[in-house]
């Protein structure tokens, strides 16, 4: 308070006018005053009959206690912005890229409404953006499927049809859509990590309902290189809608017309993260997946 009281006499050098301002008495104003200068050793202000002029060891005490009173007024504010999500960041883990559908909507959204919550994205395979969710890394992990996971919450959001991956010179490349029937005798490739163990298990079972032998090739590879492989004539594979808007050379992608199930995706997080910006986020997502269509 003694600060308060010496920046306000500072401001109108007049110990009347600044109790009158401040709505204390006088003589309050002038204890503290006094009482502050026994306690620094120096005389801040001059007494003049008026009034009062600041001295030099005044005028410095005042410029660095503003300076002072500034920055803490600043990261008060900051606090409380920061409490009530309207500032900071979320770590948010992916399988894959977002450059269309519902994730890439959700971001620019998000974006939109919190221009000043700094995202940062990673990308991994489930296993590893779950585990750092449970480990408080990522704020948030979005991954394929209805998943449990020990620790954590979880909640279905949004799901894509699938999508075969073909290469430009296959011999269904004319077709507008394709069956089942049509892929079994094709080579598959599949990828060991991000959404690769889900899409290994449906090839195997709508093969194998049709009473044929899955011909299936695991590639420790990115999607991008994946996809060059399916370019460059060595299997076809698989993908799911958002991603097949996502142009790539020398591949084409093809709705399967028989294919009954839809790629379902899942947020994951931790029951002990209760940060409104994850709050917001999950909102947000949540609002927007009430108008996907599920199928």
């Amino acid at each position: 308070m003694a600060l308060i009281q010496t920046l306000s006499v500072a401001e109108y050098l007049n110990f009347r006018h600044a109790a009158n301002a401040l709505g204390v008495s006088q003589s309050s104003v002038s204890t503290r005053i006094k009482t502050l200068e026994e306690d620094l050793g120096v005389v801040l202000f001059e007494r003049r009959h008026r009034g009062v002029r600041l001295t030099d060891a005044g005028r410095n005490f005042i410029t660095e206690v503003a300076a002072g009173i500034g920055h803490l007024d600043l990261a008060i504010k900051t606090a409380g912005a920061v409490l009530n999500g309207a500032i900071g960041h979320l770590s948010i883990g992916l399988l894959s890229s977002i450059g269309s559908g519902f994730l890439a909507d959700l971001r620019r959204r998000y974006r939109d409404e919190h221009p000043e919550i700094e995202l940062d994205i990673f990308e991994g395979r489930s296993d590893e953006i779950i585990r750092q969710v449970r480990e408080a890394k990522l704020d948030i992990a979005f991954v394929v499927g209805a998943v449990e996971v020990p620790d954590c919450h979880s909640r279905q959001l949004w799901s894509e049809a699938v999508i075969a991956v073909l290469p430009q010179g296959h011999s269904l490349a004319s077709a507008d859509h394709l069956m089942w029937e049509d892929l079994a005798a094709d080579t598959f490739l599949v990828r060991q990590s991000g959404a690769g163990p889900q899409v290994l298990d449906h090839i195997v079972r709508r093969l194998v309902e049709r009473e044929k032998s899955p011909r299936i090739r695991r590639c420790d590879v990115g999607r991008d290189t994946l996809m060059h492989m399916v370019a460059d004539g060595e299997g076809i594979t698989l993908t799911s809608e958002a991603a097949s808007h996502v142009p790539f050379p020398g591949v084409l992608f093809r709705p399967i017309a028989d294919e009954p199930d839809r790629a379902r995706f899942s947020a994951v997080w931790s029951p002990h993260n209760r940060g409104p910006a994850l709050r917001h986020l999950l909102d947000l997502a949540t609002e927007m997946s009430k108008s996907a269509q599920f199928g």
